[in-house]
Formats: C-alpha cells, structure tokens, sequence
C-alpha cells in the first residue's frame, strides 16, 4: 500500500472541517490502496496538537518541521494574507498544495505569484468546492452538451442565514470577495466564457456594525460576459430561511435550476404546493458537504499525478478579478470593465 503523508496547515473552523473529511476519506483512500496519514500544524500550537491528539493526526511544530519530517502534499486553510508565503514554501520544496480561496489578499499581489508558480512548474489547487457539488457539474456537463440550445439568462443566488463576525467582516475584503466570487468562479467555470464588465448596488439594512466596517449585506452583480450575455449574482448575510445556493440557467432549448431540492431555503406559496419540504441547510458547510471531500478526493489524485488540475491558480485569480470590480462598482455606483489575467500568468 502506498502511504501519503497530507500535511494540513490551520485548524480553524475550515480546517478543522478538512481535517475531519480527511480521516472520513480514509477507509475509502485504503480501498484504493493509498494509506494516508494526517499531519496537523497551526500557529495556535496548543490548540492544534488538542485538534491533532482528538483526530489521531499526528502534530508539528511548524510547516518547516513538516516539510524536514517527508510530507509528501499540503493543505493550506490558514487567513487569507498567509497563503501566498505558504504557497511559496510548498512548491520551494517541490510539494503540490491545496490552498483555500483565495490565492492572495488581492490580485496585484496574486500575479507575480502565479509567474513563480509557473516557472517552479508548481502544483497548486484552489479551493473553490463549487466545481465538485454534483448539481454543478451535472450543470456543466448539460450545458457542454449542448442540451440547453444557447444561454440567454443566468441567476446566480448565495445567502448565508446570519453573518460571520463583524471581525470577520472587517478584514475579509467585502461581500462579493469573500462571497460572490464563488459564484464569480463557477460562472466562468460552466461557461467557460469571460466576464468583461460588472454593475453592482448593494444595501445595509442589518447590523449597523456590518456598514462601520466598510461592507454591505446584501448586494447584487450584473455581470456582461464575453458574448453579451447579461448574468445576475445576488447575495445576502441575513436568509433567514436557511444558506441558499442556487444557479438558474436559462437556454433557447431548456432550462436547469440548481440547489433546487427538499432542502431548498425557500417556501412556495401557490396553494397545495408543499415542496420543499426538508429542513434547509443552516451554513455552506452543510450544503457542501459531499463537495468538499470530493474537493479533497480530486486534490490527492491531482498530487499522485492521477488528474489534471481541477481548479489552477489563475482561475481563482480571474474569479477574484471579478470580485474587485464588482466591488469598485459598488464604491463609484459605475459599471467597470474587467481585464483578463495576462495569459503569462
């Protein structure tokens, strides 16, 4: 059996939900023949040999210690302003990595980075879990098919049911960076066309304190793609239904919906209709659920050399593109053009 050596860097809610699918994964890891053994590291270094200790992963001092002790592949769910020194560290000693979105606090910063990627012929996945949820890829393979004619109208929907911590707030970058750019990401991904401009409003009628730090709760994109078709993405800090992610494509030959299922946040109110029926999900960690250990799944063969890269860096670069300008449109009330990732990078 061959044996892998995962090394995961913060355990933090994200991490700490990467840890757990990781050890979930591995009685089907065995299965194929690969033995995988978890290696935890924090700069909380306390709470993490507790993570490490209640997991049976095995803890490190520090990423160094990880990389001296033979790891073979690492995972990167620390704050956002370390990720591209984690990188670095990683492909400087040949690893491939997994790092969570996104690549750098913001895209000047991230295409240099890109350039060092690509000249160290480095392997780096990004975490956008969207493109392994099974309603999105069958999305995707519907509209390759060409099953949908072509795409006159596109919805795009993220609610999360409360909002994170003002904390939070303050440093994330505002609700379509930390957000929207998931739906940013898989628009482009289904598509596989560009957004050239976006048009964005957005409203505060929550926590004043979400305003004091700069950001909106709830806020809408119109994003113009490459071909002049005109896509809408919303999004919002307070449905209260429950977390609500949904796409609506729209075609000359069909139409597709996905989220739409007995879990769905919504309600109709057309007499004797009682779907859904369900209980909605209460945060993405619960909607995603399957996709993230499918995110893990694909990230360990695209380490073993077994897959293609199923979400490089400059992707979530692009993604993130559109998310700078929708938040300067925000800002300037104008619509804004988007520059594509120079193909260098």
């Amino acid at each position: 059996m061959k044996t892998l050596n995962l090394g995961l860097i913060g355990v933090g809610r994200i991490g700490t939900m990467h840890a757990t699918n990781i050890n979930a994964l591995r009685p089907q890891l065995a299965e194929r023949g690969l033995d995988v053994n978890l290696w935890i590291t924090d700069v909380a270094v306390e709470y993490a040999r507790t993570v490490a200790d209640q997991l049976g992963a095995t803890f490190h001092e520090s990423v160094q210690d990880m990389i001296d002790a033979g790891v073979h592949a690492l995972v990167i769910a620390t704050g956002t302003m370390t990720h591209p020194d984690l990188i670095r560290a990683g492909i400087a000693a040949g690893l491939p990595v997994f790092c969570e979105k996104p690549v750098a606090g913001d895209v000047e910063s991230a295409l240099p980075l890109l350039d060092e990627i690509s000249a160290a012929n480095g392997r780096v996945q990004i975490g956008h879990q969207r493109r392994f949820d099974p309603g999105y890829l069958e999305a995707k393979r519907r509209v390759d098919a060409g099953e949908l004619g072509w795409i006159h109208s596109m919805r795009a929907v993220t609610g999360d049911m409360f909002p994170p911590p003002v904390e939070f707030l303050a440093t994330s970058g505002g609700l379509f960076r930390d957000c929207s750019v998931h739906d940013f990401d898989i628009l482009r991904w289904i598509t596989g066309r560009e957004i050239v401009e976006v048009y964005a409003k957005g409203s505060n009628n929550g926590d004043p304190a979400i305003g004091g730090v700069g950001d909106v709760d709830t806020a809408l994109a119109v994003l113009t793609f490459d071909d002049g078709t005109v896509v809408t993405a919303s999004a919002t800090r307070y449905n209260g239904a429950g977390h609500d992610v949904r796409l609506e494509i729209q075609g000359s030959k069909d139409s597709i919906l996905v989220g739409l299922d007995d879990k769905s946040a919504l309600h109709s109110v057309e007499q004797g209709v009682t779907f859904p029926s369900g209980t909605a999900h209460q945060t993405f960690i619960e909607r995603f659920d399957a996709a993230y250990r499918a995110e893990l799944v694909a990230f360990i063969e695209y380490a073993l050399g077994a897959r293609e890269n199923p979400c490089p860096p400059a992707d979530a670069v692009a993604a993130s593109r559109v998310a700078d300008a929708a938040q300067e449109s925000l800002v300037s009330g104008i619509p804004v053009a988007i520059n594509p990732v120079p193909a260098s990078s």
